[in-house]
């Protein structure tokens, strides 16, 4: 009885994971019948694509810059998500994270760099985590939906951005581009040894693991999981449900801030309007993709960074658009939108 029950218990994961792994492949044999109706060659792509990656060391470690602020704005969105929230500003969180810690990078110069760089990662956690607060405070009185403020607060943050370094933040001996000033040496994130990885991979890494440990060990955890199945029944029973929906939405988006302090401080070394190409809207296909499952989030976005990371190579080694990686991106999510849309109704 023991052993079936087992069974029993083990046979929907097995089912929700091969549900994934098909949406992964649809979205796959999607990606070749485009790369077909470019006249190119699907499988010479994909070989260009992973021999240019993961078949050289300077590939890989693009794809593992590529899956840092793919993680951290992936569990920005896990994070609310398992109260029953969707936020959709990753990409304005990441934003303003990365302004906040430029304004402390740009302004406290003199500090050394065990003090620059906490402070940095300080002003990025609030910011970010103050932007999604709002729309989880707005939530929480039933006033706005966080998918409508999170989605309006993208481009606000974008356009703060846009102010300040056209603007009071603008180098002057940058010519037509506008950006900031170098940042001072204390305020770059180390890399790992000689290679182009910086070591916030290992906070995105220590931030999965920290989440899954608080989902499953801790009373925070489970009331988590009642809010996400059952919020009028979890706010019976004593939880604070609001309380709940603001701290969710602001760590969201504090892990969002920090991704931008990685592109900022740790990538392009000065904050600019090009310091995301579409992380915080990549990491929301991936906690879909991933059930917003902590465990699959790395996975995911090793998957992810390694597609936006082969549309570089396939620019210049097939001639074809970037935007084709967007178009991908957009074929999955519809896949996994469209496939927990007909699991719920097979349930019903």
């Amino acid at each position: 009885m023991t052993e079936l029950a087992l069974t029993l218990r083990e046979r929907p994961r097995l089912s929700a994971v091969a549900r994934r792994l098909v949406w992964v492949l649809v979205g796959f044999a999607v990606y070749c019948a485009l790369i077909l109706l470019y006249g190119k060659n699907p499988l010479a792509a994909l070989h260009d694509t992973f021999t240019n990656t993961l078949g050289s060391t300077y590939g890989f470690e693009q794809v593992v810059i590529k899956m840092i602020p793919l993680v951290l704005t992936a569990m920005a969105v896990a994070v609310p998500a398992r109260i029953g929230l969707v936020n959709v500003g990753g990409e304005g969180q990441l934003f303003l994270g990365g302004l906040c810690a430029t304004g402390a990078a740009i302004t406290f110069t003199s500090l050394p760099a065990w003090v620059l760089l906490p402070l940095m990662s300080l002003f990025a956690i609030i910011g970010g985590g103050a932007l999604a607060a709002v729309a989880g405070w707005l939530r929480a009185r039933g006033w706005l939906s966080e998918v409508f403020s999170t989605v309006l607060f993208n481009y606000i943050a974008i356009l703060a951005v846009s102010v300040l370094v056209f603007g009071p933040w603008r180098d002057p001996t940058s010519s037509n581009y506008p950006q900031t000033r170098l940042f001072v040496p204390a305020a770059q994130i180390p890399h790992i040894g000689s290679s182009q990885v910086d070591i916030t991979v290992f906070v995105a890494i220590a931030v999965v693991i920290a989440f899954d440990l608080v989902l499953r060990r801790t009373r925070w955890g489970l009331e988590m999981r009642a809010i996400g199945a059952n919020p009028q029944a979890a706010a019976r029973n004593g939880v604070p449900v609001r309380r709940y929906i603001v701290a969710c939405m602001f760590v969201g988006g504090a892990l969002a801030g920090l991704a931008g302090m990685d592109q900022v401080a740790g990538l392009q070394l000065r904050l600019n309007t090009g310091i995301s190409s579409g992380f915080g809207y990549l990491g929301f296909l991936i906690s879909w993709l991933s059930g917003h499952n902590p465990r699959l989030i790395v996975p995911m976005s090793f998957l992810l960074a390694l597609l936006a990371a082969g549309g570089d190579v396939l620019q210049i080694t097939q001639s074809l658009p970037y935007a084709l990686v967007n178009v991908m991106s957009a074929v999955l999510l519809i896949i996994v939108l469209f496939g927990r849309s007909a699991g719920v109704r097979s349930v019903s």
